[in-house]
């Protein structure tokens, strides 16, 4: 139980008591008690809860869903590695997630100014604007908005999309092989009918990922913006020290 006498604070206290909890007893997408419950349960009032309950989500721990509750997160000590080039579905397979793709929109669209600057075309050149809903376990996950030159992929449809991954498509359709994908992240927040999609509040923190591929031939075939939950991605990047 929690010690009133104690220097360190309830909540953290709480915390403490609720990792341990999940750690040893609870399984991914497990529902945490109720804050009513946890107040009972513990003894302490309904802020000492609400605290506790948003620093284990800050420490990606738990994930809430808006009318529903507290769930355990399904990450665990698992991170993404910025290191190596990143696909959403291969990720989700290796953290033994099944993943799963709503496309939102597909369409032939003239490459806006800000646009065409980022992927090296000239503005107005033929490019493909898809956006789609990335899901694990009925989860979603993260909302993409990806542009491809239309030149490189011409014959691509939203029926190749439905049914294989961006990448593999590059690789076996389009014998385009990706020798570099930069990817740069920060930190903001939900807007309305970015949690709408995400089934979380708006307000609540999510991850901005901006990533370019390139092929073999330093041409870049995919730029792409990702609006990411934030309590259910944990990134990595790995330096290596070069002494040369």
């Amino acid at each position: 139980m929690l010690d009133l006498a104690s220097e360190k604070p309830l909540y953290l206290q709480l915390v403490d008591t609720l990792e341990e909890e999940i750690r040893e007893s609870m399984l991914a997408n497990d529902k945490l008690s109720s804050e009513r419950e946890l107040t009972q349960i513990y003894g302490v009032s309904r802020i000492t809860v609400r605290l506790a309950l948003q620093e284990l989500e800050n420490r990606g721990l738990v994930y809430k869903k808006h009318g529903k509750g507290t769930f355990v997160s399904e990450i665990g000590d698992a991170a993404v590695d910025l290191s190596t080039a990143y696909s959403f579905t291969e990720q989700m397979k290796k953290l033994g997630k099944v993943p799963q793709t709503s496309i939102l929109s597909f369409s032939v669209i003239e490459a806006p100014e800000s646009i065409a600057q980022e992927m090296q075309l000239s503005a107005g050149e033929l490019i493909f604007e898809l956006e789609r809903l990335r899901s694990a376990n009925d989860i979603p996950m993260m909302i993409e908005r990806t542009y491809l030159p239309h030149d490189l992929f011409k014959e691509l449809s939203q029926d190749m999309l439905t049914h294989r991954s961006l990448y593999e498509l590059f690789q076996d359709y389009f014998s385009q092989t990706v020798r570099l994908a930069d990817e740069e992240f920060y930190a903001s927040i939900a807007l309305d009918n970015e949690a709408k999609l995400l089934d979380i509040r708006s307000g609540d923190p999510v991850l901005h990922l901006l990533r370019k591929t390139y092929n073999t031939k330093n041409i870049m075939i995919e730029y792409t913006f990702s609006i990411a939950r934030a309590d259910q991605f944990r990134y990595k990047i790995t330096h290596q020290r070069n002494d040369s």
